[in-house]
């Protein structure tokens, strides 16, 4: 990489950390430059998930005032994602490159629709009654359960939106404000990226490009800490639009390929 290629790819790190804390849509941005700058689709994924760790963890602790309260619901929630981010890691791991290339610009296009009508999901939610996760059970705690499995499963072999995916599963069977299920979504999203991330590096050490795993990792540290501070203060039109753009780039990207 060029000094100008180290620098986008540092300072898309920055803005996908920021994003993630509040929209949840961060790859949609780390993914298209890491493409431009020559890596490959599978190369891309997992050097994305490593690098943007650290902005899950600042961009969670940023949110801790919101997750008072539900310590339960999470250690219910977070080995159900966990063992998704490993089945989604084995089959990124283990399906042909081929498979990947075939299958992601579907799953790019379904998050750029995910994030394209997430103020019509958000409207939906804040006319649910707000109330503690208290005595959830029976079919709605299995919904969350399979809920946080899947987008797990997603998140482990494609990060992209997996935070709008899990707003909106868990917003359709939690009565919580919209803030709060999105501090869920936060410490989900920490842990599975975290565990995809290791898995990758154990067995993939070969397939992940140090380098750029680093410039994002840098950027995303600094870039969940101003996401959670300062990210809701921002136009969220403006963010999703960019969102969007950069999704259709991916897909303009990966189609060329």
């Amino acid at each position: 990489m060029t000094v100008w290629e180290m620098v986008a790819v540092a300072a898309a790190g920055l803005a996908a950390g920021s994003i993630n804390a509040v929209v949840g849509s961060g790859t949609l941005v780390t993914f298209p430059v890491l493409l431009a700058v020559g890596l490959p689709p599978v190369t891309a994924t997992v050097s994305n998930s490593l690098g943007l760790v650290p902005g899950n963890l600042t961009g969670a602790i940023g949110y801790r005032r919101e997750l008072a309260g539900q310590r339960g619901l999470l250690l219910r929630l977070l080995p159900a994602s966990v063992l998704g981010a490993l089945t989604g890691a084995f089959l990124l791991l283990h399906l042909p490159a081929s498979a990947f290339e075939t299958v992601v610009p579907g799953l790019v296009g379904l998050a750029v629709v995910l994030v394209a009508v997430q103020p019509w999901l958000q409207r939906r939610l804040r006319t649910r009654p707000a109330g503690g996760p208290g005595g959830v059970r029976g079919a709605r705690l299995a919904g969350l359960l399979a809920g946080a499995y899947a987008t797990g499963t997603y998140g482990g072999y494609f990060a992209a939106s997996q935070g709008v995916l899990q707003v909106g599963v868990f917003g359709l069977l939690l009565r919580e404000p919209l803030q709060r299920l999105n501090a869920i979504k936060n410490v989900l999203t920490l842990g599975v990226n975290a565990v995809a991330a290791l898995a990758y590096v154990v067995v993939a050490t070969d397939r992940i490009d140090w380098r750029a795993a680093g410039l994002v990792a840098g950027g995303s540290l600094v870039g969940g800490h101003l996401g959670a501070a300062y990210g809701r203060r921002l136009p969220a039109t403006v963010l999703r639009t960019a969102i969007v753009v950069l999704g259709l780039v991916a897909i303009g990207v990966l189609v060329s390929r």
